[in-house]
């Protein structure tokens, strides 16, 4: 199979510590420091290397703080082709408060991009060998909200398919132009997607049912954290509930479910084992610590407890 190619617009250095209490004016001593390489795109990649399937990540570096990211991914050995930019690229941390188990997030908005460094970055999608191409992330400053619009249309003159991880304008304009394969909003990114709560079963169903219905995205997953995610196909929805896990860091989680639902389509295989691989991966990224993605062998575990699940979660559900 061909690479799954990622592109990650406002890619990250991620910092990860833990402390015992975070206090304002006062020093936060931290311990246990660690930096990967992140951004959705590039996270994405990092999990499919994971699962053992083969990736190229697309993305834009520069600055003071360029080499390092570039560093980082050179050490995890993911395949890249870098972007260059003027601008420096962001700094995120995450600190974990070991007193309460809370996790405090710290994330800048990133470099200011340039139409010259936009265009570059759509001329190297438009010219990248894959069936499947994911956009995940948010944009960066300077990029229009319709930026992944572009990107889709470059994706399906290559023949590819298209997946969308974003949120906000970018996604409601995206999926507006329609096209998409597969997306994975958030219930919260949803509600804002369709302006109105989605509180109930059926409300969620509806909406998920309502895009795919307009062909807007073929394929739509709907992540919910501790009440589980739906997927949306063909006028039909199925759904499963979560597992109960003791979360260590929810970073990374959407990107891992991306990441494994997406390889595994690309493998061949069904829409729902896809899905629940995805579920998998997600959960199995809560186990690991700060900016740590999840672990091969975790998913593999948890993939076996969703199949026991989708037992009892019954058949696809809605019109047909």
């Amino acid at each position: 199979m061909k690479p799954i190619v990622t592109l990650t617009l406002n890619p990250a250095i991620d910092g990860a510590s833990e402390a015992v209490q975070v206090r304002p004016i006062h020093k936060v001593r931290t311990s246990k420091e660690r930096f990967d390489p992140g951004g959705g795109g590039v996270n994405v990649s990092r999990v499919v290397m994971e699962l053992g399937g083969p990736t190229q990540a697309f993305y834009l570096s520069g600055g003071a703080t360029g080499p390092v990211l570039d560093a980082l991914l050179r050490d995890k050995a993911v395949p890249v082709r870098r972007i260059a930019v003027a601008g420096d690229t962001r700094i995120s941390h995450t600190v974990f408060e070991t007193s309460t188990g809370l996790e405090y997030r710290f994330v800048p908005e990133g470099p200011l991009v340039s139409a010259d460094e936009l265009e570059a970055s759509l001329a190297a999608i438009g010219s990248c060998e894959a069936d499947y191409v994911v956009a995940s992330g948010s944009l960066p400053r300077g990029a229009p909200e319709d930026f992944y619009v572009r990107v889709g249309e470059r994706v399906r003159a290559r023949g590819a398919r298209f997946v969308l991880d974003t949120s906000g304008a970018a996604l409601k304009r995206t999926l507006d132009a329609g096209g998409v394969h597969l997306c994975k909003p958030s219930l919260g990114e949803l509600e804002k997607l369709v302006g109105r709560e989605l509180k109930t079963a059926a409300a969620q169903e509806e909406a998920a049912l309502d895009l795919t219905a307009r062909g807007l995205v073929d394929i739509l997953t709907v992540t919910m954290g501790h009440e589980g995610a739906l997927l949306a196909k063909g006028g039909r929805v199925w759904r499963l509930p979560a597992l109960e896990v003791e979360a260590r860091s929810a970073v990374g989680a959407g990107d891992s479910f991306v990441a494994a639902m997406t390889l595994a389509l690309a493998q061949g295989r069904k829409t729902r084992e896809a899905f629940m691989m995805g579920m998998a991966a997600g959960t199995a990224a809560v186990l690991t610590p700060g900016t740590e993605m999840c672990r091969r062998a975790d998913v593999e575990r948890l993939y076996g407890e969703f199949e026991k699940l989708a037992t009892s979660a019954g058949d696809w559900s809605g019109a047909r």
